[in-house]
């Protein structure tokens, strides 16, 4: 009796684990035919497609440009190389106590984009005879030291008058002078958008008339003719003598116009 106890025990026991196999067995092949389902739905996806169309889009933004900047310097000669900096140092600091307290330009604003300093020498020629030239004697003169700041200007509105002041000053080479936008980023997004969905629209009028449906995009470009600075020509240095303006200084005229950002899309789509 009791060995068939045990032997029915053992029976009980084989069919449960029997039963827990077939049960993993059964969710193993289910999860390898889930599997086996999404491969499939990929396969083939890194293959480029040959039935597609191409379709290119074109976006423009315009913007009244909000930053202008110019460069303006100081050049001057001394028998030393200090005698020379503290004479171009005095010029530049000038201007820009100008700029800073008249105009509110901000440090942030102001960098120097050119520092030299070099040898002024004058030459001795001597007299050739029939029989040989002497070599022409080098004479040190003095040192000229130049100095180039870079400003930019937040209100565009006072560039004339900014150009006027520190010209009025005796500072040179004043030039450069350009207007852009500040936050240009957001106008080329802006552009982009426009261009896309200007694609979309010509991709949708074709498929339209094909007969066939869009599966998806297998290829995007982009390329841009984005906003090249107004320069404005020389400025006279004479205007500085002129009457106008903040404290008798010219107000130069500087009309900005218009910066125009255009961005063109090429799109290609996936058609079945």
């Amino acid at each position: 009796m009791t060995g068939g106890v045990l032997s029915s025990l053992e029976k009980r026991k084989m069919v449960k684990w029997v039963a827990i196999v077939i049960f993993l067995a059964s969710v193993f092949l289910v999860a390898q035919t889930l599997l086996a389902f999404k491969e499939y739905k990929f396969v083939g996806s890194g293959v480029v497609p040959t039935n597609v169309i191409t379709v290119t889009g074109e976006g423009e933004v315009f913007a009244v440009p909000d930053i202008a900047s110019f460069t303006f310097g100081g050049s001057e000669d001394g028998k030393t190389v200090k005698e020379a900096q503290d004479k171009v140092t005095a010029k530049i600091d000038a201007a820009l106590a100008v700029l800073k307290k008249d105009f509110k330009v901000e440090d942030k604003d102001v960098k120097t984009i050119d520092y030299s300093v070099y040898p002024k020498y004058d030459y001795v020629n001597f007299p050739c005879t029939q029989f040989s030239c002497p070599p022409s004697k080098q004479n040190l003169l003095g040192y000229t030291v130049n100095q180039t700041i870079s400003i930019k200007v937040r209100n565009v509105a006072e560039a004339g008058e900014i150009l006027g002041a520190i010209g009025n000053i005796g500072v040179t080479n004043i030039s450069g002078l350009n207007f852009t936008v500040d936050d240009e980023d957001t106008l080329k997004r802006d552009a982009r958008k426009q261009a896309i969905e200007d694609a979309r629209t010509q991709a949708n009028l074709l498929v339209k008339d094909l007969g066939v449906k869009l599966v998806r995009i297998v290829s995007f470009s982009e390329s841009g003719s984005y906003p090249v600075p107004y320069y404005a020509k020389g400025f006279d240095m004479a205007l500085a003598e002129q009457a106008g303006g903040r404290g008798g200084v010219t107000n130069v005229a500087l009309p900005t116009g218009e910066n125009k950002i255009v961005s063109n899309v090429t799109i290609t789509y996936e058609i079945r």
